[in-house]
């Protein structure tokens, strides 16, 4: 077997001076390193289920969470969120939640969603 080259010793070498202090800085430095692209893809996507999971807690059944979430995701509104498309639609025609959720799974307030998000973002 061969015997294994190791070189350990040469890449801890920039770590050798540093103080306990700065090594614990030095790893979160690393870490936010690792961390920024997970937390970039968080802010950007979205998945059905975790839409379906702010439902829920909004206080919808997962019933019509799925109806809600599915209604969404064919007009491709569901990256805007879809608890936050609820709340749209609710504050907008001064509805109740529930309601606005309801208009949404039927598909009556789609055309509304898709011009406010098509104007400003």
């Amino acid at each position: 077997m061969k015997e294994r080259q190791d070189d350990y010793q040469k890449r801890r070498a920039h770590l050798k001076t540093m103080s306990d202090e700065e090594l614990k800085a030095y790893f979160y430095e690393l870490t936010d390193k690792i961390v920024d692209p997970l937390m970039e893809l968080g802010e950007q996507y979205t998945s059905k289920s975790v839409e379906r999971s702010v439902l829920l807690r909004m206080g919808f059944s997962s019933i019509e969470s799925k109806r809600i979430v599915d209604a969404l995701n064919e007009h491709n509104l569901l990256r805007k969120g879809a608890g936050h498309c609820v709340y749209r639609v609710s504050r907008d025609k001064n509805i109740p939640i529930r309601d606005a959720g309801h208009e949404i799974a039927e598909g009556k307030v789609i055309d509304y969603l898709m011009e406010v998000f098509s104007n400003n973002g």
